[in-house]
């Protein structure tokens, strides 16, 4: 009889980012429904999470707890350079308990926000070198990827890219970003991202209602002087945005990607001090589709805000902090409804969400005819997969 496959999951999952947790439960479906006597594990960033939430055997990610606070005193830089060395340990043991480990989406090769190299890029280049050493498939499954300026990181996302036994990206700009670094992509594939496949709620709702995703957005790796100058900016505008709407008598629902963004909306609903001004609780990319099932047009920041927007065919305005959010919004047949979050206008955001509404039907109808294209290409990712790492389905 031949023996269930030992698949792993790997990344930022259950970390508090719904974008992530999304594209886990989008290849849990997947395998789910395609191996279901396959052995699930996961290595993780938030285990509590993922063992609660979805079921399965869940390790930690690093051996130190606090790696992703800054380190302050002689005692923390030791138990943060200790980590790193036990962490080559912990990780190839658990690799070599797996047939195969999938990367599911994320942006795990990008640097479009600060980043450090001996953060998740050194444990991304672990679990493919261990992958490799250990003979285990490690699977990049429709990542993002930018190209990287700063050495280390980029050293280390090129060979994580390189020594995965498997690659495909979620646009042609990740692909064409890995290629320039020097990875070669002649076989890898691009494919929408994996929350297109995840099941679409009814559209329903309070007529009027506009839904504004908010972030704690700081700039990127090549911003930290700027950092707060930027975040003000943006918080001011957004702030102003929701103002004009409460003076439409639009009532507005604010909406997060990751917990570190709702002191933007706590900002925003102390200082309109409104009763149309409400904040959404969602705590899954499904539950985050549900609310935005039920507004009638979005602006969003977050990629995966203005993804889940436009797959329940929401008229939506993303005010993006990279070129995927650009790319996705031109693929969704709206490529003038952008901007970017570190010089957002606010003259220029009335303007074009006025433009939205009047398109709203056409627009809504294009939505419709690309998620299903959408949808029927990430069948045919995940075909791709099995009989990539599986040798075809069962």
């Amino acid at each position: 009889m031949k023996r269930a496959p030992r698949v792993g999951v790997f990344g930022l999952l259950g970390s508090g980012n719904l974008g992530n947790d999304g594209s886990l439960e989008a290849v849990l479906g997947y395998l789910r429904a395609e191996y279901p006597d396959a052995v699930l594990s996961a290595l993780v960033g938030g285990p509590e999470l993922v063992h609660e939430r979805y079921g399965l055997d869940a390790t930690p990610l690093h051996w130190n707890q606090s790696e992703y606070e800054t380190a302050s005193g002689l005692r923390s830089v030791a138990l943060k350079g200790f980590g790193k060395l036990v962490d080559i340990a912990r990780t190839a043991a658990w690799v070599r308990k797996q047939d195969v480990v999938i990367v599911p989406g994320m942006g795990v090769l990008e640097a479009t926000l600060p980043l450090r190299p001996w953060g998740f890029p050194y444990s991304l280049f672990l679990l493919s070198a261990t992958g490799r050493l250990s003979g285990t498939k490690v699977a990049l499954v429709c990542v993002g990827a930018n190209e990287i300026s700063a050495r280390a990181t980029r050293a280390l996302v090129r060979w994580s890219g390189r020594l995965a036994a498997y690659r495909s990206y979620r646009d042609d700009i990740s692909r064409d970003a890995m290629r320039a670094m020097g990875v070669d992509t002649s076989a890898d594939q691009v494919y929408p991202d994996l929350a297109f496949s995840l099941p679409t709620p009814a559209a329903v709702g309070k007529p009027g209602t506009v839904g504004v995703g908010v972030m704690a957005y700081y700039g990127g790796n090549d911003d930290r002087a700027e950092a707060d100058r930027i975040y003000r900016h943006y918080v001011d505008t957004m702030n102003r945005f929701v103002a004009w709407l409460v003076e439409q008598d639009r009532p507005v629902r604010l909406f997060i990607g990751d917990r570190i963004d709702r002191q933007v909306v706590d900002e925003i609903i102390e200082n309109t001090a409104s009763p149309l001004v409400t904040a959404a609780t969602a705590e899954t990319l499904d539950e985050l589709m549900h609310e935005m099932a039920a507004v009638d047009s979005v602006v969003a920041t977050r990629y995966h805000n203005v993804l889940c927007a436009l797959k329940v065919a929401k008229p939506t305005v993303a005010i993006g902090y990279a070129p995927k959010n650009d790319v996705l919004m031109a693929e969704m047949g709206l490529e003038g409804f952008t901007q970017r979050a570190k010089t957002v206008d606010f003259d220029r955001l009335v303007e074009q969400f006025t433009e939205l509404e009047k398109r709203s039907g056409e627009i809504r109808q294009t939505l419709l005819e690309r998620n299903e294209m959408n949808a029927q290409r990430l069948k045919d990712q995940f075909a791709a997969l099995s009989a990539a790492l599986f040798g075809g389905g069962q």
